[in-house]
């Protein structure tokens, strides 16, 4: 039996016990013991890799490797490391480590140059992979040795106490795909195409046969690198016939919003949507991984699908923990239960993240495809970044956690990565301190896994214009440095010492608030809702503020939670009958504390099945209520 498959047994053991309190007979120790072996909550650091530790400060628009500087594999120290996981870190995602097209000239380690007109920005687009078995070698110290030193880093990763994630993108890979690192019998993608015909099931890529690609018409004044003089920036890139494009284009010319710098892998989906290859049997969601392997395994599947679980086993055997899948959806159910049931059984704790944006399709990309968690974007973030913008109503999150009680622990939340907008940036709420409210209920409210992107913790406004990113999310295709992570990184001793008193008090704030979730109990136990009960019992109560309760036998919490920058405000917050009769809490007085900064307490008063505690609380504040 593994860890995860013990944890839900305890989890449900826990669940069936309820949320009462603890008392000194036997019984209530014993669920107390229970609860303390119990799984509790991850949180996934991402970071991403060529920005950290980076401390050129130049950020020059377009800038070169050696004028702005670039992150290296061993930045990331054992002091580096360490600071990290103290933060409350059990997961960091090392974005971008799979070697990508970039610009710079390795061709001295056998490396063939990349071409400007297929490649965004200088530094390349971490989600155009080049060469699935080996790393960027701007991320190395000796671009000879580059798939060395990150088998160091991975070494000292897990010598901190964190398990790792890096990056696969099956959808998708760059134009000019070349690997120097396969082993013995690997084949490129695309080196036995059939390349004469649009489809095959088993060729890698989809062609336009009799056609030549086209670099796509440039608009807006834009120019690759800039517009400055390459001898490979001419409006040309060899590519005959044209293949379609990694977001779906057909066209032998894509636009330049297109994902245009990529090539659309081939899962045995005929253009016209026909799949070749078998359909899992009716009920397979509700299988395990090990039969969803063994379905597999005397099945012939396209040969995409073989080249990809192979890549990730590659990685597994590497020591690495677990993947995040880019754009997932866009590529079948079935690949995903043959992919990752292979991973499962050769990693049971594997940690498999997906870009899912459709809520229609998560049931069936984390019960068919076996995937542990989904982002949970287009639902809890869109709502949390509506509220926090001043433009939506706290009214609107219960729904979604009534929505998802089925599949809450599956639904990672987040408020910043790298494809989304700074919190403290212009374009999104323009002060770090409103996203405080939002973090407490997105890493409180469900039993899923937390995820912080780097920076967000300083409240990093990402200002910086460095070419071909836009300013207010930090740029994943430019090289550059991010200021408020340079202040943190201090010249290579990771103590914070530069930082600002805002930044050394928001990092406080997320130290305090991730360091109480991964110890919680009662954050892997029950949730219940008293928002909607309080909006239509309080006069003072209103959609600027969220509430609820979290339980397990052992701890109980009463989390509140003020999105206005403005105002502060003092009401009784009440407890439903129900909720009083399940937590069995009788007849009397109990002390309630924070547990962010413990400096707040009040009285939670009980009288016929009623419950009620006073709220004074401040602007952007939160509290996390432990009931004693």
């Amino acid at each position: 039996m593994n860890t995860k498959q013990l944890s839900l047994i305890i989890i449900t053991a826990v669940l069936l016990l309820g949320c009462k309190p603890d008392s000194k007979d036997s019984t209530q120790k014993l669920k107390a013991k229970q609860v303390d072996t119990l799984e509790r909550k991850k949180v996934v650091y991402q970071v991403f890799t060529r920005l950290f530790g980076n401390t050129n400060t130049t950020n020059k628009p377009w800038g070169t490797l050696e004028e702005n500087g670039v992150g290296k594999f061993n930045y990331f120290t054992d002091k580096a490391l360490s600071e990290i996981k103290a933060l409350g870190i059990t997961h960091i995602w090392y974005t971008g480590v799979p070697h990508h097209a970039v610009i710079t000239d390795y061709t001295k380690y056998g490396i063939s140059n990349d071409d400007p007109d297929v490649v965004k920005g200088r530094a390349g687009s971490p989600y155009a992979v080049k060469d699935y078995y080996n790393v960027n070698p701007d991320l190395a110290e000796n671009p000879e040795k580059r798939l060395q030193e990150f088998e160091a880093l991975i070494e000292r990763t897990h010598k901190a106490g964190l398990k790792l994630l890096i990056d696969i993108v099956p959808n998708h890979v760059a134009r000019h795909y070349k690997s120097l690192s396969a082993p013995e019998g690997v084949e490129d993608f695309g080196i036995a195409d059939s390349v004469n015909v649009q489809y095959s099931r088993n060729n890698n890529f989809y062609y336009n046969p009799g056609e030549s690609f086209k670099v796509p018409e440039w608009k807006n004044a834009y120019q690759p690198l800039g517009g400055e003089n390459h001898p490979l920036a001419d409006g040309k890139f060899k590519e005959y016939p044209a293949k379609w494009t990694g977001n779906g284009s057909r066209a032998s010319q894509p636009d330049m919003n297109d994902w245009y710098e990529t090539v659309k892998v081939n899962y045995g989906v005929r253009p016209n949507g026909g799949k070749d290859f078998s359909k899992l049997p009716e009920g397979f969601e509700n299988k395990d991984y090990k039969t969803h392997y063994k379905f597999w395994k005397d099945k012939s599947v396209p040969d995409s699908w073989t080249k990809f679980k192979d890549i990730a086993l590659y990685w597994i055997d590497k020591g690495v923990d677990g993947f995040r899948f880019d754009m997932a959806e866009m590529v079948p159910v079935e690949f995903w239960s043959y992919m990752n049931s292979a991973i499962k059984m050769k990693n049971p704790d594997a940690f498999l993240l997906a870009e899912v944006y459709q809520p229609n399709l998560y049931r069936d990309y984390i019960k068919k495809a076996k995937m542990d968690y989904l982002y949970d974007k287009v639902q809890l973030y869109d709502s949390l970044k509506r509220v926090m913008q001043g433009r939506g109503s706290t009214d609107n999150i219960p729904p979604i956690f009534d929505e998802l009680k089925d599949i809450e622990h599956h639904m990672l939340h987040f408020l910043e990565n790298h494809d989304e907008q700074r919190i403290a940036s212009t374009g999104f709420a323009g002060n770090a301190l409103k996203g405080k409210p939002a973090m407490v209920v997105s890493a409180t409210s469900t039993s899923s896994p937390t995820m912080v992107y780097f920076g967000q913790e300083l409240g990093e406004p990402a200002k910086e214009d460095l070419g071909f990113g836009d300013p207010t999310r930090t740029s994943i295709f430019d090289y550059g440095s991010v200021p408020s992570y340079v202040r943190w990184v201090n010249d290579k001793q990771f103590d914070g010492g530069q930082l600002t008193e805002d930044e050394k008090n928001l990092r406080d704030f997320y130290k305090r608030l991730l360091n109480f979730t991964i110890k919680s109990p009662a954050l892997m136990g029950e949730y219940q809702d008293i928002h909607l009960y309080n909006q239509q019992n309080s006069e003072v109560y209103n959609d600027k503020i969220l509430s609820y309760v979290r339980c397990s036998a052992g701890e109980q919490l009463i989390i509140v939670s003020n999105f206005s920058p403005d105002n502060a405000y003092r009401f009784k917050l009440q407890l439903p009958e129900d909720l009083v009769s399940k937590l069995e809490l009788k007849t009397g007085e109990y002390q309630v504390k924070d547990q962010l900064y413990n400096n707040y307490t009040s009285t939670l008063k009980v009288k016929n099945s009623k419950a009620i505690v006073k709220i004074d609380i401040q602007p952007l504040e939160s509290f996390i209520l432990k009931i004693q």
